[in-house]
């Protein structure tokens, strides 16, 4: 069997370490934790198999293809299911099945598996963290072998490590801003779509039982997800925070709780419960993800709300979300590829994106996805300023002192100056 590489088995014990709750495509209701479609792949093909993978071609078997993907949602692992079928049922020389791996296992069990060659031949992974697993040499360089020219920038530089290709995104969400329009036409307040803008309409919208804005700022990499497009608005990147961008980004996150337009509970409240608490009428704007949307739409159907752009600073910014394919190496990769050939068509990403609320990473399907009155197509938009956390194999510490810091600016227990010191003074030791 041939092996699969890996640079450093240290590099792998210590992603088991960083695992990190929180995903910009996470949302919506779960399924158990321990449910899985009824298609269930084992994590790793016996060796008898995978050594005759070229005889069972001949003799008429179907070549084995497994993923891996880390989904709660029961909507997304049956839609899954349903394109593996799909897949199956059109050809004969492979045989994709599937595996469950919790959210919180996924990184370990990778790792492990990258150790004792026990590994899927494709796994659905978290954008920003594809570049950690590129470090650790697992991935198929898939530079010059398929066409993502039509892609969204930010979603190939998710999965791009020093100029070579090593994945395929699946599909792409980021983070605009949703108000409730009724609120809106009460207060005699237009649209914001600067950041003065932004804080004048949230004054205006709030009272006694209702907050302008809430954004999620709990201390990970769900609440890094939600600061990233205020710090990026200013110019500054991820990291070089301790300049005058980083500061006033910072800055305006602490004047938001200061003006009282905003509440200090949001470091508690994940994307799902800032959601919750707007469809209850207790915010009137919100900085959220298009995978809501579904939810939304069938929770709160009378719930009169639309969709913009995160308000600027120096221009406009938001946040890349969502999930590359990576092809695993020593795996069977042929087997993989075509089965990416097809997941990736048109008429297969509509399918999966309008199942997840997604937005295709393929521009040129993302601008036929929606109609232009959709609530979807504002992140269409959006997309075309979205970046990605990363991409960097160190990014989970990067991304543990951003949200540390702009965290330490709502509870007010550090400055903003005190906290970009802090914050870059962490980053350098981790990248210099």
């Amino acid at each position: 069997m041939k092996k699969r590489k890996l640079t450093a088995l240290l590099t792998a014990l210590a992603m088991t370490a960083g695992i990190l709750s929180g995903c910009g495509a996470k949302g919506g209701e779960s399924a158990p934790a321990d449910k899985a479609p009824a298609k269930d792949a084992q994590p790793a093909k016996d060796d008898a198999k995978e050594e005759s993978g070229q005889e069972s071609a001949s003799s008429g078997e179907a070549q084995a293809v497994t993923i891996w993907y880390y989904w709660e949602n029961e909507g997304h692992q049956v839609t899954l299911d349903q394109l593996i079928q799909e897949y199956n049922g059109s050809q004969a020389q492979y045989e994709v099945t599937a595996k469950y791996v919790p959210f919180a296992d996924f990184k370990k069990q990778l790792s492990i598996g990258a150790s004792a060659d026990e590994l899927p031949d494709i796994a659905i992974l978290d954008s920003p963290d594809h570049a950690s697993y590129v470090d650790m040499g697992i991935f198929e360089d898939l530079t010059g072998r398929f066409d993502v020219s039509n892609y969204y920038e930010g979603t190939v530089n998710s999965c791009t490590v020093d100029g070579k290709l090593y994945g395929v995104p699946f599909g792409a969400n980021c983070l605009a801003l949703y108000y409730n329009e009724d609120m809106l036409t009460a207060a005699g307040s237009s649209v914001p779509t600067t950041w003065d803008e932004l804080v004048e309409t949230a004054k205006a919208l709030t009272t006694d039982s209702v907050s302008g804005l809430a954004f999620c700022s709990v201390q990970n990499e769900e609440g890094t997800f939600n600061f990233a497009p205020w710090l990026w608005s200013t110019g500054a990147t991820s990291y070089d925070i301790n300049n005058e961008n980083g500061i006033r980004a910072l800055t305006y996150i602490q004047n938001l709780i200061n003006e009282g337009v905003m509440s200090k509970e949001c470091i508690n409240w994940t994307q799902g419960d800032v959601m919750n608490q707007f469809i209850a009428g207790n915010v009137a704007m919100m900085v959220n993800g298009p995978w809501q949307i579904p939810t939304m739409q069938s929770e709160a159907p009378d719930l009169n709300w639309k969709v913009t752009l995160i308000p600027k600073d120096q221009e406009y910014a938001s946040v890349l979300g969502g999930e590359n394919y990576a092809v695993v190496n020593g795996g069977n990769v042929d087997g993989a590829l075509d089965f990416l050939t097809f997941a990736t068509s048109e008429e297969k990403v509509k399918f999966m994106m309008n199942q997840f609320g997604y937005i295709s990473a393929d521009k040129t399907i993302a601008e036929s996805q929606f109609a232009q009155d959709s609530p979807y197509y504002p992140f269409v938009e959006e997309l075309n300023y979205a970046m990605p956390r990363g991409p960097l194999a160190e990014w989970p510490s990067v991304s543990d002192a951003l949200s540390l810091a702009f965290n330490q600016v709502i509870t007010g227990t550090a400055t903003p100056e005190e906290a970009a010191a802090q914050a870059q003074a962490t980053i350098d030791s981790i990248i210099k």
